[in-house]
């Protein structure tokens, strides 16, 4: 079934070359119902349910809930598609019903998981605008495992400024490292102390001083 909601994009990984992760996150969106408790009697019957007579009219794109809600579920998915995309000849696969693209750097990969009816040209571009902006934020200008953890916070926000709850919201790469990037020390930026008073003070008095004599002369 066509997408026909802005709710793109199941999660953005980053793994380290052994599956292990370095960031992780997985969207719902906000409305779509909760899992139904362990061992609820209504668990097996809701679940049961048609989509458009549980949730009315909703596409599975709204009316789905997250099938990676814990993280146990979360981690035997990442270490599945870890060891598929490992072996891998391209950069794009379908996996247990989903679509999962992938970049590959020094010792990290990029992931983007998509449903599998999802465009895959938008989640191409969201993949490569992904690594673009981080690999600026980066200072070896590389995404590499060691990059990442010293700077997880950035990595972390460009990624929140590229997809939120599942909608890619920019896919402009500068414009997001922009957004994220750490504000450089003005080097003119003046510090004003008591020094800077007081030199401020002995230099306007040598100006009056001159003047006084210039005017003398």
């Amino acid at each position: 079934m066509t997408n026909l909601t802005l709710y793109t994009t199941t999660a953005v990984l980053l793994l380290d070359v052994d599956g292990n992760r370095l960031l992780a996150k997985y969207y719902q969106p906000p409305h779509a119902p909760a899992p139904p408790p362990a061992g609820s009697t209504n668990a097996t019957s809701t679940a049961a349910l048609p989509v458009h007579n549980a949730h009315g009219n909703q596409p599975p794109q709204l009316s789905a809930h997250n099938p990676f809600g814990t993280f146990k579920e979360q981690r035997t998915f990442e270490k599945a598609i870890w060891e598929k995309t490992r072996r891998a000849s391209g950069d794009i696969i379908l996996f247990d019903g989903h679509l999962v693209l992938f970049k590959t750097s020094l010792d990290a990969i990029l992931f983007v998981i998509g449903p599998a009816a999802e465009n895959e040209l938008m989640l191409s571009g969201l993949l490569s605008s992904l690594n673009d902006s981080i690999t600026m934020l980066l200072h070896g200008g590389q995404l590499d495992k060691r990059a990442v953890l010293e700077n997880l916070d950035l990595v972390s926000l460009a990624v929140d400024e590229t997809v939120d709850d599942g909608i890619i919201l920019e896919t402009d790469s500068t414009t997001v490292s922009s957004r994220v990037s750490r504000p450089r020390p003005d080097a003119t930026d003046i510090q004003i102390n008591e020094q800077t008073i007081m030199n401020a003070y002995s230099n306007l008095k040598e100006r009056v001083t001159q003047r006084i004599l210039q005017g003398g002369l």
